[in-house]
């Protein structure tokens, strides 16, 4: 078969599962086009994205600034490793920087790389600035997390699947209930050796768990009392998803080390960083820590492009006003729903809860029937469906999407 062979969905289904590792359980759709908020399949049908690659296409499909600012370098310069200097890179930072208001930049890839970055640089900080002994720093995380799933990450993580295997697993973790102050004092109290608390400001994967007013900010401040480092992975809530440029603006924080990803590239390459102030990044010295491909020419000038774009179409704002009536309009559903029990989020990162057990398979069937009606959108832990369209949505498209979700969760009531 060659390459540019027109495929009908079954058949590539059919690729993938014959020669593709089964890592993955995707929705049944063969997508080969996107423009804006909308994806197209093989044969033609047009869909409404309502996931946006796990909140990497915010700035929409395919956007032309991106894509012409990914195309132009691609012609110019790809790749010369860290071995050599480039000339976008050096520009890519200082906008990144300023626009979030840190001294440096660290570039990586993936939001994984970008975790793990992150997670070195707090261990190194703590043996060489807080004065921890050496092998015996230890992180506080969150139950019910989700940063990815290197091996050392899912050391930490209590998701069976992601666990079960894989071991031996790392040490150097503690783990507390999420959205739960008097659990990180705790932690922060009894163990001089804890080094930083690295939390997502809504917990997407775990099925959108916004946590109570003021526990961001408190538990910034609990850090700061105790000398510890407040990391933020803002992978998926970054970039203007919650409705501000970052989830943690909500609450005025300001992360000692920030972990960016996904949309940092509007979804046209992979491109992934950690950000921080001087007295911390300053502890990565030539060799500590590094990537081929990280900070590579195309990716400089795809993430300026992404930025922009973002700042330019004032996206945030956006969704902070899309999201409000997204879940003004689903509520006034769920109160005669006997489907559906909830709707929480912030500006479009939103999530229904489906009124089954986490082992039905309710929700899988909801988003295929809401596939056949033209919007995509995928569960997550079994009884949740996650809602995260581009932010480039108007009014218009939101409402028009809100009557699909209504009108296929009629065909599931009681």
């Amino acid at each position: 078969m060659a390459v540019l062979d027109q495929l009908t969905s079954q058949q590539a289904i059919d690729l993938e599962n014959k020669y593709g590792a089964h890592n993955y359980h995707p929705l049944p759709v063969v997508l080969s086009r996107g423009e804006g908020v909308h994806v197209w399949d093989v044969e033609g049908k047009q869909y409404y994205d309502f996931l946006s690659a796990y909140s990497a296409v915010n700035q929409g499909h395919c956007h032309p600034k991106i894509v012409d600012a990914m195309v132009s370098q691609a012609k110019t310069l790809t790749l010369t490793s860290r071995a050599f200097y480039n000339d976008m890179l050096g520009k890519y930072e200082q906008f990144a920087t300023e626009m979030f208001g840190f001294d440096k930049l660290l570039p990586m890839n993936t939001g994984a790389e970008a975790v793990e970055t992150a997670l070195k640089l707090c261990r190194k900080w703590a043996y060489e600035v807080k004065g921890i002994s050496e092998n015996d720093a230890e992180i506080i995380v969150c139950e019910n997390n989700f940063h990815g799933r290197t091996t050392t990450i899912i050391s930490f993580s209590n998701d069976p699947v992601a666990r079960k295997n894989f071991g031996p697993y790392t040490k150097g973790f503690i783990k507390i209930e999420y959205d739960n102050l008097e659990a990180l004092e705790t932690a922060l109290k009894n163990n001089p050796n804890v080094a930083g608390f690295m939390v997502e400001p809504i917990q997407g994967e775990a099925g959108v768990y916004v946590p109570s007013e003021g526990y961001l900010a408190k538990a910034k401040a609990l850090c700061e009392a105790h000398g510890v480092l407040f990391i933020a992975d803002e992978v998926q809530t970054g970039i203007a998803r919650t409705g501000k440029l970052l989830a943690v603006d909500h609450e005025n924080v300001k992360p000692d080390v920030l972990i960016l990803g996904k949309a940092l590239s509007g979804g046209a390459y992979p491109v992934s960083a950690v950000l921080a102030n001087d007295n911390i990044m300053n502890v990565i010295k030539p060799g500590n820590h590094g990537s081929t491909f990280g900070g590579n020419p195309v990716a400089a000038a795809v993430a300026i492009a992404a930025l922009e774009v973002v700042k330019d179409e004032q996206l945030a704002e956006n969704a902070e006003t899309l999201g409000q009536l997204f879940r003004e309009e689903m509520n006034k559903y769920i109160a005669t729903s006997s489907t559906v029990n909830l709707v929480r989020g912030k500006g479009l990162l939103n999530a229904i809860v489906i009124n089954d057990d986490e082992d039905s398979d309710t929700a899988w069937n909801i988003c295929l029937a809401l596939r056949d009606n033209g919007l995509l959108a995928k569960p997550t832990h079994g009884n949740i469906i996650r809602f995260a369209p581009p932010l480039v949505m108007n009014k218009e498209q939101l409402l028009d999407c809100v009557s699909i979700i209504t009108k296929t969760l009629k065909q599931f009531e009681n």
